[in-house]
């Protein structure tokens, strides 16, 4: 019991080092990068974290890290069995579509409000599964990698929105407006933004409860329940999880669908609390959910404060325009961070295994000392 609880002293330290040299490394490219513009990095700190703390800016970082948070969680709960569902992008705009064309008919107006959100909830989760089930049934029953598969999907997906939002189909476009957009949700299919940041009368997306309640229900099906113990060991190793009684193809499809039920609700955030229809400008947060995904080692927590720091670059970014400072640079910083992130784990890893080993294999040799010729 005492060697497990050094061992595991040894590792936690490790794994919480990890990201801090990571992010030191990452503002360490950053400054460097602003040294060759000419620009001095402790005055672009400053200006970035004074709009950070701004009323607006701390409402929009918070609506932000709601559907990064979201894209990220149906990321890693491929990652965890080691699937990698690039298919969240394709996923998430089908199933909004869906949601807000469904949302906005005229033959469900009768429906009260309440009833027509829950709705178009269960029809986003919905075709967010039932499209990564395609990838998950042609890798169970073909062997069809799901990164191929879900690269193709999210093809087809984009051909697919951009054929049924046109005003031939299901889309609009308002009077002295190039947008082609679905009609908006009547008003009582709104949800209404929460008053949580003072100084502003900007709301947080009312929508960043269920990503809470996402977060938290990631946590208990793979830690607390059988299911999720029969994912991460078939993770871990199909091979022993198949001798141990797991149907390792099931598991495959049944993550995938999981997956995309999560991926589904990604874009419902800004449908019920910011845009009310959706718009071509709806896309691109499924790849920065796997980004956070990685960052934060597909843990609930570590995924939460990566989608807030994501969300705190992507808006305090805003004000380097204004300071003459090419914005891009934020994504280098997004782009090293990733990698500073992955690569620390990584030797973090190993590091936490040759110590382990070290400290077996020392405490080993000392009983065999101890005991008698």
């Amino acid at each position: 019991m005492r060697l497990a609880g050094r061992i595991d002293l040894v590792g936690a330290g490790t794994r919480l080092l990890a990201p801090v040299v990571a992010l030191l490394f990452a503002f360490g490219i950053f400054a460097a990068v602003l040294g060759v513009e000419g620009t001095n990095a402790t005055d672009a700190f400053s200006q970035m974290f004074e709009y950070a703390a701004l009323p607006d800016s701390q409402v929009d970082i918070l609506n932000r890290a709601t559907f990064y948070y979201l894209a990220a969680v149906a990321v890693a709960f491929g990652f965890r069995m080691g699937l990698f569902n690039i298919g969240v992008d394709g996923q998430y705009r089908l199933a909004t579509l869906m949601a807000a064309a469904l949302g906005s008919a005229s033959f469900i107006g009768w429906l009260p409000g309440v009833l027509r959100i829950i709705l178009m909830v269960i029809v986003a989760m919905v075709v967010g599964a039932a499209w990564a089930a395609i990838a998950g049934l042609l890798r169970a029953t073909r062997g069809v990698s799901e990164v191929i598969s879900t690269i193709m999907l999210n093809a087809v997906a984009g051909g697919l929105v951009a054929f049924l939002n046109t005003t031939d189909h299901w889309g609009t476009r308002p009077e002295g407006s190039n947008a082609v957009s679905t009609p908006l949700l009547p008003k009582d299919s709104w949800l209404p933004n929460l008053p949580l940041i003072g100084g502003t009368e900007a709301g947080v997306f009312a929508f960043s409860v269920v990503a809470v309640i996402v977060g938290v229900g990631y946590w208990f099906l793979l830690e607390r329940t059988r299911f999720g113990f029969d994912l991460r060991a078939t993770g871990y190793s199909p091979t022993v999880a198949a001798a141990s009684g797991v149907d390792a193809k099931r598991m495959v499809v049944w993550t995938m669908v999981i997956s995309g039920a999560i991926a589904g609700l990604v874009g419902l955030p800004q449908l019920f609390g910011e845009s009310h229809a959706f718009t071509d400008s709806v896309g691109g947060i499924g790849f920065t959910g796997i980004a956070i995904a990685l960052l934060g080692r597909s843990r609930p927590v570590g995924m939460a404060l990566g989608a807030l720091l994501w969300a705190f670059l992507d808006r305090s970014s805003l004000i380097l325009d204004l300071a003459d400072i090419p914005r891009e640079i934020v994504v280098i910083m997004q782009g090293s961070t990733v990698l500073a992130v992955v690569v620390a784990y990584e030797l973090a890893k190993r590091l936490s295994r040759r110590m382990q080993r070290r400290r077996v294999g020392g405490l080993v040799e000392t009983s065999q000392k101890e005991q008698p010729a």
